[in-house]
């Protein structure tokens, strides 16, 4: 076998994880989050005050050690010992936050819950985003190295691996965001809005065909049944955006979710009483023309603009305005009833229906996709809480995070660098950056024949790459953006 043909091979014919491991993973990423504030307050207690300034190197050194680097470790060679790694992560930080608490306790509870609070940047769902497109950028090429598990790569047709959830979560993220989300309706004519939309996605269409062009030209592996032998996640971006953007049109933000359950039930329901499902799953005929060649790509589209909706239904509840503590707590237990109905919902559908397959994008897909977005995003609003609970109860004000009492404006400098801003700031561009690195590194590295530890050396230094870019661009004021 070729060494194109051995790497696609390498990623092919995988069934996945359990949903309780992924699940088990998604605390990962908040107690990372967690730990940086915590390790911050600690030091202002112990030292009576942070070094600021700090030299702007050391804040990107922060931040990769204490947010990139863990997620590097656990997904590669402490990927067997993951429920360690997070029992172990979330006993510290309970004893570091008990120890703030006792040492300097400023604010009870009860002043604490009907306090009011500010925020500069959407509460917790930029977390969200920015840290997807982090994991995301670590599994797109740490999965053609055998230190990554099999059972976190992409699977074929039914299963729930890791990299699954990233295709899903990063829809939603982008419906959680959007326009209709934030309340911006449409002002003028309807058909101004869709050409607006239509021309926004240019730089998703062109990126698409770029990618197109160069894995046909230089031989690069594909796996073909992701999403055909044309398609890409681009051109799935793209689309998902217009054609929800038009629906959006004729059903107001806040009826999303109906039509969020319309569309991935009456899909689901064609899958099952049509032979759509096998059309799909029949790999034999791709050579007739270009909707057989793609039919992964243009038949998930229905689950993905599924997943969009629901995102916006829960970015049109999130950004509504609340201006105490308990509100934004309530609004965050809400989310987690939300995501236990909905893993409920799933269990369901696995047993009565079918499991969960990307390829098809079904409603399992959908459900699990939406759940799993639900509990990264009540996990982050969570660590919020505790952050600011923290900052007030410690006198610390230093650490970057969603909200601010309002009263202190000394964390200014740690908000401007964090790594997390700079990222935000050029998300598609991150995304892009993690894409052509990741080409670069295959056509320089055998990636199927690395040692583990050197196979973690270059992830590591592939990722200190991509953040130090988009860190200098933040730092340089320069926001990437075509549209």
């Amino acid at each position: 076998m070729s060494q194109k043909e051995l790497k696609e091979a390498f990623i092919s014919n995988l069934n996945g994880t359990s949903l309780q491991e992924v699940v088990l993973g998604s605390f990962l990423t908040p107690l990372c989050l967690l730990n940086r504030a915590l390790i911050l307050i600690l030091y202002h207690q112990v030292m009576g005050s942070l070094p600021l300034p700090l030299p702007r190197i050391s804040h990107l050194l922060l931040d990769f050690f204490m947010l990139v680097l863990p997620l590097i470790l656990s997904c590669t060679v402490l990927n067997e010992h993951l429920l360690h790694v997070v029992l172990s992560f979330a006993f510290v930080l309970l004893c570091v936050l008990c120890h703030i608490y006792q040492s300097n306790h400023q604010a009870s509870l009860s002043t604490f819950l009907n306090r009011t609070v500010q925020f500069k940047q959407v509460p917790f769902v930029t977390f969200f985003r920015v840290m997807l497109n982090v994991q995301t950028a670590i599994s797109i090429l740490a999965v053609d190295f055998r230190v990554f598990p099999r059972r976190y790569a992409k699977t074929e047709s039914f299963g729930t691996g890791a990299m699954d959830f990233c295709v899903g979560g990063f829809v939603f993220g982008n419906g959680l965001v959007c326009p209709e989300a934030r309340g911006k309706n449409v002002h003028g004519s309807k058909i101004k809005h869709i050409g607006k939309r239509l021309l926004s996605v240019w730089p998703l269409i062109a990126l698409g065909a770029a990618r197109l062009v160069f894995v046909k030209m230089s031989d690069y592996q594909e796996h073909v049944t992701e999403y055909g032998v044309h398609w890409n996640f681009f051109f799935t971006l793209a689309l998902v955006r217009v054609l929800t953007s038009i629906l959006l049109i004729a059903v107001q933000t806040k009826h999303s979710w109906i039509l969020a359950l319309v569309i991935s039930g009456v899909y689901q329901f064609a899958l099952e009483t049509t032979h759509l499902k096998g059309f799909i799953t029949h790999s034999n005929d791709r050579e007739k023309d270009f909707l057989h060649a793609n039919k992964e790509g243009i038949s998930s589209l229905a689950g993905y603009v599924a997943i969009y909706m629901a995102g916006v239904q829960v970015g049109c509840y999130v950004m509504q305005p609340r201006s105490y503590v308990k509100d934004w707590l309530k609004a965050v237990c809400n989310l987690f009833m939300g995501t236990l109905a909905l893993f409920a919902a799933l269990n369901t559908c696995q047993m009565f229906v079918e499991p969960v397959s990307r390829r098809l994008a079904n409603l399992p897909f959908c459900l699990w996709s939406v759940a799993q977005s639900l509990l990264f995003v009540s996990c982050y609003g969570s660590v919020d809480l505790i952050v600011l609970f923290s900052k007030i109860t410690s006198g610390c004000h230093f650490v970057p995070f969603s909200w601010d009492s309002g009263s202190h404006k000394k964390n200014d400098e740690m908000e401007e660098f964090c790594l997390v801003r700079a990222i935000n700031k050029n998300q598609l561009f991150y995304f892009l950056l993690s894409n052509v690195l990741t080409g670069l590194t295959n056509a320089l590295i055998n990636t199927l024949h690395c040692s583990d530890i050197f196979a973690v050396c270059v992830l590591l230094s592939y990722m200190f790459t991509n953040c130090t870019v988009v860190y200098v661009l933040h730092l340089c004021g320069i926001r990437i953006k075509f549209w």
